[in-house]
């Protein structure tokens, strides 16, 4: 039945393509003769007359060809011909009924054998098809309409790509998914649409007005977002936990006000239940913007300021007194973070498990100890290109965070084999350790290490002065190893 009504509505439907044309590349976009399509425009026109409330399918026109009163009428340009229009329309015309029904015997000899699977089956597969060909699946027949239209298969849309026209897109989809429920999206719950430059704050504010279960949202990398955007998703939709704004580098405040003010407004003590939030290379972020985020964001647990440049120990001040339940914090490439901002960091104490702090050049072995004393538990520390620690500074590190499972002390050119001495005899637990460029570090060291550390996955050894013999004792005693060297010798 599915080959024969995909076959049929591959003829029926020409003229004419799915919601992936929105989400795909204009490439893809072949104008066909107006003549060949008349018939077809008159069955549609017809199918959505005889409906009185027809299931909206949606397509869109390769090129500005309309259709009216049954006749094709072309009124294209070329300026249309990278951009797509979406609108709604009827389902396959193999879903409406025909007066001539074929016998069942015929039916069943010419089922193709993908039909044969059952309809769980059906949503299985589909559950691992991205947005756009969720979409095109939806063109083949009437039962595949039916399934991929499910509510189980739509709690996550995902579109990528910058020539897809996301804003339309958005609109579309939106207005399909909220058929049932006039206005609201209920069963939607992530978006991902990372990479899509051409979103603007309008495909925003579709999502804010028609998702108010929304949980998850990805805009990394979609330059034309501004903090009102950022205002319309937070403000409608209080079950998001989880934005990622990196690369949005016109973010520069995440809040319930419009205006970027520091103070709380009167909104009944209402917070933001973002417990994830990544604004890496958010350059305009700078102290100010954080203290509003962290007053308003107080449930933040993993926080991601990579390359905020503007950020300096008096906005870490403001992050620590509000939000006191950060497991997972990075202030990598922040030139302006220095020991004093450890201090304020080791305020977290023992809720703190991964802290990166790589290229923050004013970081000394001060700051390492201030975390070293207060966050015990600590699992990860990325320290790269701290060129200010030394050996005593790991020695505070290895004698309080014995548990510490990964350590990149690359581009620390005071290291030496003392310090990973230290780090041998306390933390037998440790499994990535990265020492490149680490000047002082020779064969010796990395020998305690193994000697120590059975555990040890990946070892970073690159342009460091190591022997051959050096690298053979690690991977005779840590079997599983992966050793990341520069030496031709060694294989």
């Amino acid at each position: 039945m599915g080959a024969n009504n995909g076959k049929q509505y591959g003829s029926d439907g020409k003229g004419s393509s799915s919601i992936s044309s929105d989400v795909s590349s204009s490439t893809d976009h072949t104008p066909t003769k107006a003549r060949k399509n008349a018939a077809t425009s008159e069955d549609s026109d017809l199918s959505m007359r005889t409906l009185s409330t027809p299931s909206p399918a949606l397509i869109c026109l390769p090129s500005s060809q309309a259709f009216i009163n049954g006749k094709a009428s072309s009124t294209s340009s070329s300026s249309v011909t990278g951009e797509t229009v979406a609108m709604v329309h009827a389902p396959p015309i193999t879903c409406l009924p025909r007066p001539h029904v074929r016998p069942a015997a015929r039916m069943q000899k010419e089922q193709a054998p993908i039909d044969i699977l059952p309809d769980q089956a059906f949503l299985q597969i589909f559950s691992h098809l991205p947005t756009n060909q969720l979409c095109r699946c939806a063109r083949v027949c009437c039962r595949w309409y039916n399934l991929t239209w499910d509510p189980r298969l739509w709690r996550t849309i995902r579109l990528t790509g910058d020539t897809i026209h996301v804003d339309r897109a958005l609109r579309v989809l939106t207005r399909r998914l909220c058929q049932d429920t006039p206005n609201v999206c209920l069963m939607l719950e992530t978006v991902i649409v990372s990479g899509c430059r051409r979103l603007t704050d309008r495909g925003l504010h579709t999502i804010a007005q028609c998702c108010p279960e929304l949980r998850r949202l990805e805009v990394s990398g979609c330059h034309n977002i501004s903090n009102e955007a950022v205002f319309n998703i937070v403000s409608r939709c209080p079950n998001l936990e989880y934005l990622d704004v990196s690369g949005c580098y016109n973010v520069t405040c995440i809040s319930l006000t419009r205006e970027a003010s520091v103070k709380l407004s009167t909104l009944h003590g209402k917070q933001i239940s973002i417990r994830y939030l990544d604004m890496t290379d958010c350059f305009a972020l700078e102290d100010e913007g954080l203290h509003t985020i962290a007053a308003h964001c107080t449930q933040l647990t993993h926080l991601y300021l990579r390359r905020c440049v503007r950020i300096t120990d008096e906005g870490l001040r403001y992050l620590v007194i509000y939000c006191t339940s950060v497991k997972e914090l990075s202030v990598s490439d922040c030139r302006f973070v220095s020991d004093f901002g450890l201090r304020e960091i080791a305020k977290l104490e023992s809720r703190l498990r991964y802290l990166s702090i790589a290229h923050c050049g004013r970081i000394t072995d001060v700051g390492i100890r201030y975390v070293a004393k207060y966050c015990s538990k600590l699992r990860y520390l990325n320290a790269r290109g701290c060129e200010g620690i030394t050996d005593h500074g790991l020695e505070y590190l290895a004698k309080n965070c014995a548990k510490l499972k990964s350590l990149d002390i690359g581009k620390c050119p005071l290291v030496s084999d003392a310090g990973l001495e230290f780090l041998a005899l306390n933390c037998f637990t440790l499994k990535r350790l990265s020492l490149k460029s680490c000047e002082s570090i020779t064969g010796r060291g990395l020998q305690i290490v193994a000697a120590n550390c059975f555990d040890l996955q990946m070892m970073n050894v690159q342009d460091c002065d190591i022997s051959v013999e050096a690298l053979r004792f690690v991977k005779r005693h840590c079997k599983r190893c992966v050793i990341e060297h520069t030496n031709p010798a060694f294989f």
